[in-house]
Protein backbone atom coordinates (compact mmCIF):
# COMPACT_ATOMS: atom_id res chain seq x y z
CA UNK A 1 0.00 0.00 0.00
CA UNK A 2 2.75 2.31 -0.05
CA UNK A 3 2.36 3.76 -3.39
CA UNK A 4 -1.50 4.34 -2.56
CA UNK A 5 -0.32 6.34 0.28
CA UNK A 6 1.85 8.43 -1.27
CA UNK A 7 -0.19 8.97 -4.17
CA UNK A 8 -2.90 9.79 -1.10
CA UNK A 9 -0.24 12.55 -0.05
CA UNK A 10 0.16 14.03 -3.46
CA UNK A 11 -4.00 14.26 -3.73
CA UNK A 12 -3.86 16.11 -0.26
CA UNK A 13 -1.62 18.71 -1.67
CA UNK A 14 -3.45 19.78 -4.61
CA UNK A 15 -6.48 19.91 -3.13
CA UNK A 16 -8.26 17.55 -6.15
CA UNK A 17 -11.39 15.19 -5.96
CA UNK A 18 -10.36 11.84 -6.94
CA UNK A 19 -12.09 9.04 -8.85
CA UNK A 20 -10.74 5.58 -8.38
CA UNK A 21 -11.18 3.31 -11.21
CA UNK A 22 -11.34 -0.42 -10.12
CA UNK A 23 -10.47 -3.37 -11.70
CA UNK A 24 -13.58 -4.82 -13.19
CA UNK A 25 -12.05 -8.12 -14.41
CA UNK A 26 -11.03 -9.89 -11.32
CA UNK A 27 -12.97 -13.27 -11.17
CA UNK A 28 -13.84 -13.03 -14.94
CA UNK A 29 -12.94 -15.49 -17.59
CA UNK A 30 -12.01 -14.45 -21.45
CA UNK A 31 -14.71 -15.86 -23.25
CA UNK A 32 -13.64 -19.24 -25.59
CA UNK A 33 -16.12 -18.23 -28.52
CA UNK A 34 -16.82 -14.60 -28.88
CA UNK A 35 -13.24 -12.04 -28.94
CA UNK A 36 -12.26 -9.84 -26.02
CA UNK A 37 -15.76 -10.53 -23.95
CA UNK A 38 -15.05 -11.36 -20.65
CA UNK A 39 -18.13 -13.35 -18.55
CA UNK A 40 -18.36 -14.49 -15.13
CA UNK A 41 -19.20 -11.90 -11.70
CA UNK A 42 -16.86 -9.64 -11.25
CA UNK A 43 -15.23 -10.48 -7.74
CA UNK A 44 -15.11 -7.68 -5.12
CA UNK A 45 -13.51 -8.26 -2.33
CA UNK A 46 -9.64 -6.45 -3.71
CA UNK A 47 -12.11 -3.62 -3.74
CA UNK A 48 -13.08 -4.12 -0.25
CA UNK A 49 -9.69 -4.78 1.01
CA UNK A 50 -8.64 -1.14 -0.63
CA UNK A 51 -11.98 0.19 0.76
CA UNK A 52 -11.26 -0.25 4.02
CA UNK A 53 -7.70 0.62 3.95
CA UNK A 54 -8.63 3.46 2.61
CA UNK A 55 -11.28 4.18 5.36
CA UNK A 56 -8.41 3.38 8.03
CA UNK A 57 -6.31 6.13 6.43
CA UNK A 58 -8.60 8.98 6.52
CA UNK A 59 -8.53 9.13 2.78
CA UNK A 60 -11.22 11.02 0.88
CA UNK A 61 -11.88 9.40 -2.40
CA UNK A 62 -15.07 11.34 -4.44
CA UNK A 63 -16.72 8.91 -6.33
CA UNK A 64 -15.09 4.99 -7.71
CA UNK A 65 -15.49 3.59 -10.80
CA UNK A 66 -16.27 0.11 -12.24
CA UNK A 67 -13.49 -0.61 -15.47
CA UNK A 68 -12.26 1.15 -17.79
CA UNK A 69 -13.42 1.10 -21.50
CA UNK A 70 -15.14 -2.30 -21.39
CA UNK A 71 -18.82 -1.38 -22.50
CA UNK A 72 -20.09 -1.70 -25.98
CA UNK A 73 -17.35 -2.76 -28.59
CA UNK A 74 -14.77 -2.20 -25.39
CA UNK A 75 -11.17 -1.44 -26.47
CA UNK A 76 -9.45 -4.35 -25.20
CA UNK A 77 -11.67 -5.81 -23.52
CA UNK A 78 -15.53 -5.86 -22.90
CA UNK A 79 -18.36 -6.89 -20.75
CA UNK A 80 -22.23 -7.83 -21.63
CA UNK A 81 -24.44 -4.53 -20.55
CA UNK A 82 -26.67 -6.71 -18.00
CA UNK A 83 -23.90 -8.10 -16.82
CA UNK A 84 -22.13 -4.99 -16.28
CA UNK A 85 -25.14 -3.39 -14.45
CA UNK A 86 -25.28 -6.17 -11.93
CA UNK A 87 -22.01 -5.72 -11.25
CA UNK A 88 -22.71 -2.01 -10.42
CA UNK A 89 -25.12 -3.28 -7.99
CA UNK A 90 -22.78 -4.59 -6.26
CA UNK A 91 -20.26 -2.17 -6.01
CA UNK A 92 -22.80 0.21 -5.14
CA UNK A 93 -24.14 -2.29 -2.17
CA UNK A 94 -20.74 -2.58 -0.70
CA UNK A 95 -19.82 1.42 -0.87
CA UNK A 96 -23.20 1.28 1.51
CA UNK A 97 -21.82 -0.87 3.80
CA UNK A 98 -18.39 0.28 4.15
CA UNK A 99 -19.38 3.98 3.60
CA UNK A 100 -22.42 4.34 6.33
CA UNK A 101 -22.74 8.01 6.49
CA UNK A 102 -24.33 9.48 3.31
CA UNK A 103 -22.57 12.84 3.36
CA UNK A 104 -19.40 11.14 3.04
CA UNK A 105 -19.96 8.04 0.81
CA UNK A 106 -18.09 8.31 -2.41
CA UNK A 107 -20.10 8.56 -5.33
CA UNK A 108 -20.25 5.75 -7.53
CA UNK A 109 -19.71 6.29 -11.71
CA UNK A 110 -19.36 4.72 -15.03
CA UNK A 111 -19.66 2.96 -17.45
CA UNK A 112 -16.70 4.81 -18.15
CA UNK A 113 -16.18 4.25 -22.48
CA UNK A 114 -17.13 5.10 -25.80
CA UNK A 115 -21.09 5.30 -26.02
CA UNK A 116 -22.90 2.82 -28.13
CA UNK A 117 -26.76 3.43 -27.89
CA UNK A 118 -28.16 -0.19 -27.12
CA UNK A 119 -25.44 -1.08 -24.43
CA UNK A 120 -26.11 2.23 -22.81
CA UNK A 121 -29.72 2.04 -22.73
CA UNK A 122 -29.49 -1.69 -21.13
CA UNK A 123 -26.72 -1.37 -18.85
CA UNK A 124 -29.03 1.99 -17.23
CA UNK A 125 -32.09 -0.40 -17.05
CA UNK A 126 -30.33 -3.12 -15.02
CA UNK A 127 -28.42 -0.81 -12.58
CA UNK A 128 -31.85 0.40 -11.96
CA UNK A 129 -32.86 3.33 -9.55
CA UNK A 130 -30.14 5.32 -7.49
CA UNK A 131 -27.30 3.34 -8.42
CA UNK A 132 -25.54 5.65 -10.38
CA UNK A 133 -24.39 9.49 -9.49
CA UNK A 134 -23.08 9.57 -12.61
CA UNK A 135 -23.05 8.08 -16.21
CA UNK A 136 -19.71 8.57 -17.84
CA UNK A 137 -18.91 8.30 -21.22
CA UNK A 138 -15.46 8.82 -23.33
CA UNK A 139 -14.54 11.73 -26.00
CA UNK A 140 -11.81 11.81 -28.29
CA UNK A 141 -13.15 13.27 -31.47
CA UNK A 142 -9.79 14.81 -33.03
CA UNK A 143 -9.01 11.24 -34.30
CA UNK A 144 -5.24 10.04 -33.83
CA UNK A 145 -2.47 11.98 -32.00
CA UNK A 146 0.12 11.41 -35.07
CA UNK A 147 -2.42 12.78 -37.17
CA UNK A 148 -0.44 15.47 -39.17
CA UNK A 149 -3.81 17.14 -39.90
CA UNK A 150 -4.19 17.54 -36.62
CA UNK A 151 -3.63 21.37 -36.51
CA UNK A 152 -6.52 21.91 -39.14
CA UNK A 153 -8.74 19.29 -37.65
CA UNK A 154 -8.73 21.24 -34.15
CA UNK A 155 -9.67 24.55 -35.87
CA UNK A 156 -12.54 23.27 -38.33
CA UNK A 157 -15.91 23.77 -35.93
CA UNK A 158 -18.08 21.62 -38.62
CA UNK A 159 -15.62 18.86 -37.07
CA UNK A 160 -15.70 20.08 -33.54
CA UNK A 161 -19.53 20.51 -33.93
CA UNK A 162 -20.03 15.99 -35.03
CA UNK A 163 -19.41 14.69 -31.94
CA UNK A 164 -22.76 16.78 -30.52
CA UNK A 165 -25.17 14.13 -31.47
CA UNK A 166 -22.82 12.13 -29.07
CA UNK A 167 -23.60 14.57 -25.86
CA UNK A 168 -27.19 14.64 -27.13
CA UNK A 169 -27.64 10.90 -26.76
CA UNK A 170 -25.81 10.77 -23.89
CA UNK A 171 -28.17 13.29 -22.01
CA UNK A 172 -31.42 11.66 -23.20
CA UNK A 173 -30.12 8.12 -22.44
CA UNK A 174 -29.60 9.80 -18.93
CA UNK A 175 -32.94 11.22 -18.74
CA UNK A 176 -34.87 8.26 -20.05
CA UNK A 177 -33.40 5.74 -17.52
CA UNK A 178 -31.51 7.34 -14.76
CA UNK A 179 -32.84 10.80 -14.34
CA UNK A 180 -31.32 10.89 -10.50
CA UNK A 181 -27.91 10.64 -12.43
CA UNK A 182 -25.42 13.44 -14.06
CA UNK A 183 -24.02 13.10 -17.76
CA UNK A 184 -20.43 13.15 -17.01
CA UNK A 185 -17.48 12.75 -19.62
CA UNK A 186 -15.37 10.48 -17.51
CA UNK A 187 -12.15 10.79 -19.83
CA UNK A 188 -11.41 13.07 -22.77
CA UNK A 189 -8.05 14.54 -24.31
CA UNK A 190 -9.16 15.24 -28.18
CA UNK A 191 -6.87 13.18 -29.97
CA UNK A 192 -6.16 9.70 -28.04
CA UNK A 193 -2.73 7.69 -28.54
CA UNK A 194 -1.32 10.49 -25.68
CA UNK A 195 -2.81 13.61 -27.82
CA UNK A 196 -0.83 15.31 -30.80
CA UNK A 197 2.91 16.20 -30.00
CA UNK A 198 2.87 19.75 -31.18
CA UNK A 199 -0.85 20.41 -30.79
CA UNK A 200 -2.46 18.90 -27.65
CA UNK A 201 0.50 21.17 -25.26
CA UNK A 202 -0.07 24.14 -27.03
CA UNK A 203 -2.67 27.21 -27.48
CA UNK A 204 -4.46 25.72 -30.20
CA UNK A 205 -6.07 22.91 -27.58
CA UNK A 206 -7.73 25.45 -25.88
CA UNK A 207 -10.07 26.15 -28.97
CA UNK A 208 -10.75 21.92 -28.84
CA UNK A 209 -11.45 22.27 -25.14
CA UNK A 210 -13.31 25.21 -24.93
CA UNK A 211 -15.56 23.81 -27.48
CA UNK A 212 -16.46 20.29 -25.71
CA UNK A 213 -17.05 22.35 -22.22
CA UNK A 214 -19.53 24.53 -23.90
CA UNK A 215 -21.22 21.40 -25.48
CA UNK A 216 -21.16 19.62 -21.53
CA UNK A 217 -23.43 23.06 -20.86
CA UNK A 218 -26.19 23.05 -23.44
CA UNK A 219 -26.42 19.10 -23.64
CA UNK A 220 -26.57 18.98 -19.21
CA UNK A 221 -23.41 17.11 -18.57
CA UNK A 222 -21.80 17.85 -15.14
CA UNK A 223 -19.94 20.35 -14.58
CA UNK A 224 -19.84 22.77 -17.51
CA UNK A 225 -19.95 26.71 -18.58
CA UNK A 226 -22.44 28.58 -19.48
CA UNK A 227 -20.54 30.39 -22.47
CA UNK A 228 -17.06 30.70 -23.97
CA UNK A 229 -16.21 33.12 -26.94
CA UNK A 230 -14.04 31.68 -29.59
CA UNK A 231 -12.38 32.99 -32.59
CA UNK A 232 -10.76 30.55 -35.09
CA UNK A 233 -10.52 32.83 -37.60
CA UNK A 234 -6.57 33.77 -38.54
CA UNK A 235 -7.63 37.19 -39.71
CA UNK A 236 -10.86 38.31 -38.44
CA UNK A 237 -11.83 39.63 -35.27
CA UNK A 238 -15.50 40.27 -34.32
CA UNK A 239 -17.49 42.25 -31.90
CA UNK A 240 -20.28 40.56 -29.77
CA UNK A 241 -22.54 43.36 -28.20
CA UNK A 242 -25.06 42.08 -25.47
CA UNK A 243 -28.79 43.06 -25.75
CA UNK A 244 -32.16 42.64 -23.79
CA UNK A 245 -33.78 43.24 -27.72
CA UNK A 246 -36.07 40.53 -29.39
CA UNK A 247 -33.01 38.91 -31.46
CA UNK A 248 -33.27 35.49 -32.64
CA UNK A 249 -36.72 34.09 -34.68
CA UNK A 250 -38.49 36.81 -32.49
CA UNK A 251 -37.32 35.40 -29.05
CA UNK A 252 -36.88 37.67 -26.14
CA UNK A 253 -34.34 36.59 -23.78
CA UNK A 254 -34.82 36.08 -20.67
CA UNK A 255 -32.50 38.44 -19.11
CA UNK A 256 -32.01 42.35 -18.43
CA UNK A 257 -28.46 43.63 -19.18
CA UNK A 258 -27.90 47.52 -18.00
CA UNK A 259 -24.26 47.35 -17.60
CA UNK A 260 -23.90 49.97 -15.14
CA UNK A 261 -20.41 48.34 -13.80
CA UNK A 262 -17.38 47.58 -15.92
CA UNK A 263 -17.26 44.71 -17.56
CA UNK A 264 -14.52 42.09 -16.32
CA UNK A 265 -12.50 40.46 -19.64
CA UNK A 266 -9.70 37.28 -20.31
CA UNK A 267 -8.06 37.41 -23.56
CA UNK A 268 -5.89 34.65 -24.50
CA UNK A 269 -3.69 34.96 -27.14
CA UNK A 270 -0.67 33.11 -28.01
CA UNK A 271 2.55 34.28 -27.80
CA UNK A 272 4.15 36.02 -30.90
CA UNK A 273 0.51 34.76 -32.89
CA UNK A 274 1.84 31.34 -32.94
CA UNK A 275 -1.27 29.04 -31.93
CA UNK A 276 1.51 26.13 -31.62
CA UNK A 277 2.87 28.42 -28.92
CA UNK A 278 2.81 26.74 -25.27
CA UNK A 279 3.38 30.17 -24.15
CA UNK A 280 -0.34 32.07 -23.56
CA UNK A 281 -1.00 35.86 -23.36
CA UNK A 282 -3.27 37.29 -20.68
CA UNK A 283 -4.66 40.56 -21.97
CA UNK A 284 -1.15 40.58 -23.69
CA UNK A 285 0.97 39.73 -20.89
CA UNK A 286 3.09 35.61 -20.92
CA UNK A 287 1.23 33.53 -17.90
CA UNK A 288 4.26 31.94 -16.22
CA UNK A 289 4.15 30.15 -12.80
CA UNK A 290 5.90 32.75 -10.22
CA UNK A 291 9.72 31.62 -8.61
CA UNK A 292 7.75 29.59 -6.08
CA UNK A 293 6.32 27.58 -8.73
CA UNK A 294 2.33 28.94 -8.25
CA UNK A 295 0.11 29.66 -10.63
CA UNK A 296 0.41 33.22 -11.39
CA UNK A 297 -2.73 36.18 -10.11
CA UNK A 298 -4.82 36.18 -13.23
CA UNK A 299 -6.48 40.04 -13.75
CA UNK A 300 -8.92 41.24 -16.04
CA UNK A 301 -9.24 44.01 -17.94
CA UNK A 302 -12.18 46.45 -16.69
CA UNK A 303 -14.28 47.85 -19.75
CA UNK A 304 -17.25 50.21 -20.08
CA UNK A 305 -19.45 47.69 -19.97
CA UNK A 306 -21.70 49.59 -22.56
CA UNK A 307 -19.12 48.75 -25.31
CA UNK A 308 -19.04 45.66 -28.11
CA UNK A 309 -16.87 42.73 -27.00
CA UNK A 310 -13.74 42.58 -29.16
CA UNK A 311 -12.68 38.94 -30.04
CA UNK A 312 -9.51 39.18 -31.91
CA UNK A 313 -8.15 36.47 -34.62
CA UNK A 314 -6.83 33.60 -32.59
CA UNK A 315 -8.11 34.16 -29.15
CA UNK A 316 -10.17 33.39 -26.81
CA UNK A 317 -12.06 35.45 -24.10
CA UNK A 318 -13.62 35.18 -20.42
CA UNK A 319 -16.19 37.96 -19.77
CA UNK A 320 -17.53 38.56 -16.29
CA UNK A 321 -20.41 40.82 -15.84
CA UNK A 322 -20.80 41.76 -12.04
CA UNK A 323 -24.59 43.57 -12.89
CA UNK A 324 -26.31 40.76 -14.97
CA UNK A 325 -29.45 40.29 -13.92
CA UNK A 326 -31.52 37.04 -14.75
CA UNK A 327 -34.90 35.71 -13.08
CA UNK A 328 -35.03 32.46 -11.90
CA UNK A 329 -36.68 29.64 -14.34
CA UNK A 330 -40.28 29.22 -13.29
Amino acid sequence: MKRWDELNAFFNQTGAKITFSLNALIGRKESKTEKSLWVGNWYPHNAKDLMKYTISKGYKIDSYELGNELCGSGVSARIEAKQYGKDMIVLKKLIEKLYPNESTQPKVIGPGGFYEEEWFNTFLETTGPDVLDGVTHHIYNLGPGNDPNLINTIQDPYHLNQIAQTFKDVSNAVDKFAPWAGAWVGESGGAYNSGGKDVSRTFADGFWYLDQLGMTSVYNHKPGVSVVLINLSNNTSFEVSLSNDETLHGVRPNFEFKGEEAREEYHLTPKDGNIQSDVVLLNGAPLNLTDSLEIPKMNPKLVDASSHILVEAHSIVYVTIRDFNAPACA
